[in-house]
């Protein structure tokens, strides 16, 4: 992305076709993954990793975030970080924001969905450990405390 003129602030002047930064952070990330440099599963880098590569503030990496996760490139795993989507973006290259397929992206509503599954998972087994602790606090620890 060599010569690209970044926007500093949140506001374009009009007419003028700078990216700003949050969308230049979107689209180096969006390559990386076309590239196979990142491939579905990865972690993305950190949000300090993203401000230090590109001198940007932490509200400027997590707009960025933010777009790749609401366009289906990436998915949030609470407590664990952002990864790259499980599905393929071939089709968002096509350019063919015309044709009778152009309405939704399939795949990012399939790698949110699939997220919202593993989410689902993570919290049911969650819950399990937690009735696990209270019914063995219940039995044997339940004169603690008097």
């Amino acid at each position: 992305m060599a010569g690209v003129v970044v926007g500093r602030r949140g506001r374009r002047p009009a007419g003028a076709g700078v990216p700003l930064t949050f969308e230049v952070i979107a689209e180096v990330l969006r390559e990386r993954i076309r590239s196979g440099g990142l491939r579905p599963g990865d972690a993305l880098p950190t949000q300090a990793v993203l401000m230090r590569e590109f001198g940007a503030a932490s509200l400027t990496v997590q707009k960025a975030m933010a777009l790749l996760k609401q366009e289906g490139w990436a998915v949030s795993r609470p407590g664990k970080g952002a990864f790259v989507a499980h599905h393929d973006h071939a089709a968002d290259d096509a350019d063919d924001l015309d044709g009778p397929d152009a309405t939704a992206p399939v795949g990012g509503t399939t790698a949110r969905v699939e997220a919202l599954e593993r989410a689902l998972t993570e919290a049911a087994q969650q819950i399990a450990d937690l009735r696990g602790r209270v019914e063995a606090l219940e039995s044997g620890g339940g004169k603690r405390g008097r």
